[in-house]
């Protein structure tokens, strides 16, 4: 079996290949993104914008400029963290007769909620939170249009400045993807198998998304974003390579749903890594469908490549209740079981209890995602939406309780607990 494992050696040659291959200066691939980030300066010019569009102190004086609403709600939420209004996280174990010095903080969870459409949610999340003495999470992915979203009283920057106050993580969802039309095939139910190999990024997309990605990443220094097509997680990879400081996640529609699948991802990842290891994929949902043996089949794999503490595990602990899972979904036994052995995974509320998201009149539904704004206050949504939203928070702290009282440490808003 040894003799037949050398076999699978990739040789020195082939490697050069495609070394070549990238260095070709008539390589359209490579020259169109070239051209691109020659567009907006050249990474050292990019990421000083982006460092500059992100520092709070720009973030709430813009905010200003344009007489937002949001910006008592965000001197509210600093004037609150400042106080010390949020419970610590030692107190939160405390309540739970849980050791809180003997907890296992090398396989800390980061506590994650998806999605946060509206900023003004967040202000509903963080008063519930001072009053119930519960947790914030530690790591929010939003799929709201980008569009909408900027011209919304700068909800976006809003967005930003809020996550740097709590100390979380955050990922934003571009607009160029396969549902924005770019796939003229594809409609609703009636053209559903025309998704099953993804819902897209054809033709030249990827250049698109590229594009949209360093005008965000320049505007509003967003950081993070979702990353659901081979092509853009290459080109992912290559615009971190050349030296920009770009950062994504993939979604679970990309279907991870295998160890062979995350070798695959991982591999990649590790080919164009920087010179220091360093990679822009920071995280990826495993498909809904792995279990608790692929995880750990997952986590030595990503250890081999030197990846463990660099790319994070994304475990879906509920789902929509509507629109992408049969129910009833609830995976924190699962999660449980898992998280004593493998560390850096995140545990992602997408939907609310079962229990209890068969009990609304309207549950959660990942198809609502992509309702415009104007269209929710039109069906008067905004506030059902909104305790959707609230229902995962529910989901989110009930996770952190489980995983406390089973002695695993969670990471949740750093600077709130």
């Amino acid at each position: 079996m040894h003799n037949m494992k050398d076999l699978l050696k990739i040789e020195q040659e082939k490697l050069e290949v495609i070394n070549q291959y990238l260095e070709d200066p008539d390589n359209p691939l490579i020259s169109r993104l070239l051209e691109v980030v020659d567009k907006f300066g050249g990474p050292e010019v990019i990421n000083r914008k982006a460092a500059e569009a992100r520092d709070p102190e720009s973030l709430l004086a813009r905010l200003k400029e344009i007489d937002s609403p949001y910006v008592a709600d965000i001197e509210w939420l600093q004037e609150e963290r400042d106080k010390g209004s949020f419970i610590p996280l030692k107190d939160f174990c405390a309540a739970r007769d849980v050791d809180f010095a003997g907890l296992n903080q090398a396989n800390a969870v980061t506590l994650e909620i998806s999605a946060l459409q509206f900023f003004p949610w967040l202000i509903t999340q963080a008063k519930q939170s001072i009053q119930n003495r519960e947790l914030m999470p530690g790591r929010v992915i939003r799929v709201r249009n980008m569009k909408e979203q900027c011209e919304d009283n700068g909800d976006i920057m809003a967005t930003a400045l809020a996550m740097q106050i709590i100390g979380a993580t955050w990922v934003e969802t571009l607009d160029t993807k396969g549902t924005d039309g770019s796939n003229i095939h594809l409609g609703g139910p009636e053209t559903i198998t025309g998704y099953f190999g993804g819902i897209g990024q054809p033709n030249d997309h990827p250049i698109k998304w590229i594009e949209e990605y360093l005008h965000y990443y320049t505007t509003y220094g967003t950081k993070q974003v979702l990353n659901i097509n081979p092509g853009t997680v290459l080109l992912g990879y290559l615009l971190n390579k050349l030296g920009i400081d770009n950062e994504f996640k993939i979604s679970v529609f990309m279907g991870n749903d295998n160890p062979y699948n995350i070798f695959w991802t991982l591999m990649t990842a590790k080919l164009f890594s920087r010179s220091d290891d360093t990679t822009s994929l920071i995280g990826f949902n495993l498909s809904n469908a792995v279990d608790t043996d692929t995880i750990r089949m997952a986590d030595k794999i990503r250890a081999a490549l030197g990846f463990t503490g660099k790319v994070r595990f994304e475990y879906h602990i509920t789902e929509t209740y509507k629109s992408i899972i049969i129910q009833p979904f609830l995976r924190r036994n699962e999660l449980l079981e898992v998280a004593r052995e493998v560390p850096n995974i995140s545990a992602k509320h997408e939907g609310g209890e079962p229990d209890i998201e068969k009990t609304r009149s309207h549950p959660s539904d990942i198809l609502e995602y992509f309702l415009p704004k104007k269209e929710i206050l039109e069906k008067d949504l905004f506030q059902t939406l909104e305790q959707n939203y609230m229902d995962k928070h529910y989901s989110l702290n009930l996770t952190a309780n489980a995983l406390l009282e089973s002695g695993i440490g969670v990471i949740c808003a750093g600077n709130l607990h």
